[in-house]
């Protein structure tokens, strides 16, 4: 998948770049030779050693919310911007709806209003596949295809941030393209209480603890790796074809949780299994799968990386960043007490045949 260097000599402004889609992303736009990459984030679950040293990069730390830190970053005049900053996700938004509105709602529309007003060549929205699908949505997922039988705030206002690009799109012609991702994993993702299923896995196991199911494992989830997702992102950045349109993103393949929790243990060599809890109430969907048909015809997107593959570099991360990982993981009293392991993750003859 080749960009043409369009995004050489040009600025780009990444909102939440400092987390693990952003990061990457950065990095890339970055080495394709961009004049600047502004990542505009405020740290809320991200941290500045996991933020690129390019030299073209610069980080802002400000918010979405605060106009003096937009004002900051778009007088630049930034010829792109990919907004993915967002309250991230759903038990999050169940317990903090109103921050969640006010994020993923206000934090959208204060953007595009600014991106609008500086004239930008695109604006990609991160949207969620797993969140305007609903249990009254076909498997696997097309585009056309949305719900709103939703079942949590962070569903309701992802949805609602692509009827807001939508409509700067058709009142202002605003080229704005909604990248749906779906259960994106890999490296840059730091574990913690809100955090996806994947990092955390790798965190309790790496501390010699059981891993959580909620189910019974035999559920199924489209996990896409990070540079899959970044390979997709700068297509729609510069494919005309993806003007005004909705795309999926994902790998269009399932894997069963239990599979995925078996395989982190196997890379780890955590002894102590898996345990089962009871399903959340809002996690209705027992079943993820995106159709990619329509992101393979207009951006020539074909995910390269297999999911085993994805794991181990993504522990492979992890052991690289570990004192990062453990000072930095967030969660509450009733999540497992950290054992602390680092010897034996310095020492883990398994790292080797995970360099790549």
């Amino acid at each position: 998948m080749s960009t043409s260097n369009e995004y050489e000599n040009e600025t780009v402004l990444i909102t939440g770049g400092a987390g693990c889609i952003g990061s990457n992303l950065s990095r890339k736009i970055a080495e394709l030779g961009a004049e600047r990459v502004i990542i505009l984030d405020n740290l809320s679950s991200a941290y500045t050693w996991n933020i690129p040293s390019n030299d073209n990069i610069e980080f802002i730390k400000g918010d979405i919310l605060d106009d003096a830190s937009l004002k900051r970053v778009f007088k630049e005049k930034p010829d792109y911007v990919f907004h993915l900053a967002a309250h991230f996700a759903n038990q999050n938004s169940v317990d903090n709806p109103e921050k969640d509105l006010m994020v993923n709602g206000i934090g959208i529309l204060k953007v595009l209003e600014y991106a609008n007003l500086v004239g930008v060549k695109r604006f990609v929205y991160s949207s969620s596949g797993c969140g305007v699908y609903g249990l009254d949505s076909k498997m696997p997922f097309e585009e056309h295809d949305i719900s709103i039988k939703l079942h949590t705030p962070y569903q309701v206002t992802k949805l609602l941030g692509e009827l807001y690009t939508n409509y700067f799109h058709n009142l202002y012609d605003l080229p704005i393209v909604n990248a749906r991702f779906f259960n994106v994993f890999g490296p840059g993702e730091v574990p913690g209480r809100y955090r996806n299923v994947i990092p955390n896995f790798f965190y309790w196991a790496m501390t010699g603890n059981p891993l959580p199911i909620t189910g019974d494992g035999s559920e199924t989830r489209d996990w896409t790796y990070v540079e899959d997702i970044v390979d997709g992102l700068l297509q729609m950045g510069i494919k005309e074809e993806a003007i005004g349109e909705a795309i999926n993103l994902g790998s269009a393949k399932d894997h069963r949780v239990i599979d995925m929790a078996n395989t982190v243990n196997e890379l780890t060599g955590n002894a102590e299994g898996i345990k089962f809890a009871p399903r959340r109430n809002w996690d209705a969907k027992t079943k993820l799968l995106s159709s990619i048909n329509k992101a393979e015809t207009i951006l020539d997107y074909k995910p390269q990386m297999t999911f085993k593959k994805g794991l181990e570099r993504t522990y492979q991360w992890f052991t690289e960043n570990w004192e990062n990982i453990e000072k930095n993981a967030e969660f509450d009293s009733k999540q497992p007490k950290k054992i602390k392991l680092r010897q034996k993750i310095s020492s883990n003859k398994s790292i080797n045949c995970l360099r790549v």
